[in-house]
């Protein structure tokens, strides 16, 4: 089987019928949102931010969040995004631990990834790209882990199976949306090579974590087409 193919049954069953589903407990744990009776400012800010992404693009799209520098929590917001995409029940969505350097998505969803991971099918090690997809227990919402650290991301990113991954992933559902957890842009190029994958860009920056002109430069690592906005994430 070749690297772009789906084992297209198992893959729909794993997207539309997952394992448990985790308690709001569970996910408090996980520090992720989910529907609730009661009004949940956290919640509402990642449903707006979904409303102006989906008011800004037609159809399904790749959105790539990046953090301005380490410490700004772009991976919570990368997966809050994803989760709130996933709130309707006409959609899903997958999220893609794209910091090979410092993967944190499995280990905060608590998924034993084994070798299905990003970077083993970027080297080679996992040919198929079904079983990369895991069960995050959030109803229409999977991870791609990105695999035990690496250093040579940068290579690994421009590569031709990366740029197959993705385009494989989004087409072969309509009603998915893809969501890239990139590492910071100050720190390495990773962020604008995912960029050049993804169909819009948003950063992430803590309050009071980076300056004006910081956050100017990062905002020029991406065509300006691409750039949605910057989300100030309150830390505390």
């Amino acid at each position: 089987m070749d690297s772009g193919t789906f084992q297209s049954q198992r893959d729909h069953a794993l997207m539309q019928t997952p394992g448990k589903t985790l308690t709001p407990a569970q996910l408090r744990e996980r520090s992720t949102i989910y529907r609730a009776n009661v009004a949940q400012p956290e919640v509402d800010a990642f449903r707006d931010l979904r409303t102006k992404l989906l008011s800004m693009m037609d159809g399904n799209f790749v959105t790539l969040i990046a953090p301005v520098s380490a410490g700004c929590g772009s991976s919570f917001v990368a997966r809050n995004l994803a989760a709130a995409f996933a709130f309707d029940d006409a959609r899903t969505a997958l999220l893609l631990d794209c910091d090979l350097r410092h993967p944190s998505q499995h280990e905060v969803m608590r998924i034993d990834m084994g070798n299905a991971h990003l970077g083993g099918y970027l080297q080679g090690q996992v040919e198929d790209i079904t079983p990369l997809i895991h069960d995050t227990g959030v109803p229409r919402l999977g991870l791609i882990p990105a695999g035990p650290p690496r250093e040579n991301s940068a290579e690994q990113f421009a590569t031709p199976r990366m740029r197959l991954l993705v385009d494989s992933l989004r087409s072969h559902y309509a009603n998915r949306y893809l969501f890239l957890d990139a590492p910071p842009v100050e720190s390495s190029p990773d962020a604008r090579i995912l960029a050049e994958m993804a169909d819009i860009v948003v950063l992430v920056t803590g309050y009071a974590m980076n300056t004006a002109e910081t956050i100017a430069r990062a905002v020029q690592q991406f065509p300006p087409e691409k750039f949605a906005g910057v989300v100030f994430n309150d830390m505390g």
